[in-house]
């Protein structure tokens, strides 16, 4: 199965490029059928569902990298906002006693 995915425009920094790409895939039949299917159900074609995949993972790969910072900045609260909260004048049972 030939999946061609068109010409689209992607951007690396500040350039525009056109991208025009043909991908082959080898799939079993059956899955094929299924795919199909399930492609007819949700009224698109193959092709619609493998690039919504691809475009979910790419954005996907982008998150980490925000995540990262963000873990960043709220150490660094954590940092800055440190406080001494004192001794620990209490037992593990006295959390857990009934009345």
């Amino acid at each position: 199965m030939t999946l061609s995915f068109g010409r689209h425009l992607a951007a690396a920094k500040v350039f525009l490029y056109a991208v025009d790409m043909d991908v082959t895939l080898s799939l079993d039949d059956e899955l094929v059928k299924k795919v199909r299917e399930i492609a007819v159900e949700r009224n698109t074609t193959v092709t619609g569902l493998i690039r919504e995949y691809l475009e979910k993972l790419a954005t996907q790969n982008v998150v980490p990298g925000r995540r990262q910072q963000e873990r960043e900045t709220l150490e660094r609260s954590f940092a800055q906002f440190r406080i001494k909260l004192g001794r620990r004048n209490w037992k593990r049972e006295d959390l857990h006693e009934r009345a």
